[in-house]
């Protein structure tokens, strides 16, 4: 475990450095090999979606977590960078998930409170933290709360920011070193998360034509945005081009790289 916890000591240091932390999600082997060749990436993300839909499932934990292991194990054999999975709610348990995931060679991970009652919620972030602390490694818990995007229409925004900070900070004390909370988008509401959980607490995804660029949420003291499905749907558009180029009688794009 020993090169796992410089790892997971690796990957705390960057959440808490001041410049935020770009994690670009992948899916597959080669995804995360041409993220992690390229220049100013440190670290690595995978994306539950993405996986899920390359082996035909929606996502939701409806991709069997062997299956989904077997990925993700497969990507960290494939890099030589930090990598925190997507562990979706936990599959059922969420400490053993993420023991399973250490053994996979992953040293941080997401788990959604799904709107549970807090005090489970609550539960699942210490069993995740024991299972760290258990097997020697800081795992980098990005505790996330689906306040937002699981709000009802219309809903009060003063309302979900409130009860972000309070299931964040509930995280928090439970020991998950950072929040995330998709679906957060407007700056005032991302500055009042902020204060209310502290700088460098804070982690967002990048939602493409709504988010602010990620020098601006640095600025605003986020530690941690990543890309979630989109990277993915970024590759498949570019496929979808290129075909619609070619059907069309044309040509392939010819900026095309050799990346594997």
């Amino acid at each position: 475990m020993t090169d796992l916890a410089t790892r997971a000591r690796t990957l705390l240091d960057l959440h808490t450095a001041p410049e935020i932390l770009v994690l670009t999600n992948v899916w597959d082997v080669v995804s995360a090999q041409v993220v992690a060749a390229t220049d100013g990436v440190r670290a690595l993300a995978t994306a539950s979606h993405g996986i899920a839909s390359t082996f035909g499932y929606e996502d939701g934990e409806n991709i069997p977590l062997d299956l989904h292991l077997d990925m993700v194990g497969r990507i960290t054999a494939a890099v030589d960078l930090p990598v925190s999975m997507d562990m979706e709610a936990g599959y059922g348990d969420a400490g053993e998930t993420a023991r399973r995931a250490m053994e996979k060679g992953v040293v941080g991970g997401n788990l959604e409170d799904q709107m549970r009652p807090l005090d489970d919620a609550v539960a699942a972030v210490e069993a995740v933290v024991r299972a760290g602390r258990d097997a020697g490694v800081d795992f980098v818990l990005n505790a996330r709360t689906d306040a937002v995007i699981r709000a009802r229409q219309g809903a009060d925004r003063g309302e979900l920011v409130a009860e972000v900070v309070r299931r964040g900070q509930a995280f928090l004390e439970a020991g998950a070193p950072v929040v995330f909370v998709p679906g957060l988008v407007a700056r005032e509401e991302i500055e009042a998360v902020v204060e209310g959980l502290g700088r460098g607490r804070l982690t967002l995804i990048s939602v493409p034509g709504a988010s602010l660029p990620a020098r601006e949420m640095q600025e605003l003291g986020v530690a941690r945005v990543s890309t979630g499905p989109f990277t993915q749907r970024v590759a498949l558009t570019a496929l979808q081009d290129a075909v619609v180029e070619m059907v069309g009688g044309g040509v392939l794009p010819p900026g095309t790289r050799a990346l594997n």
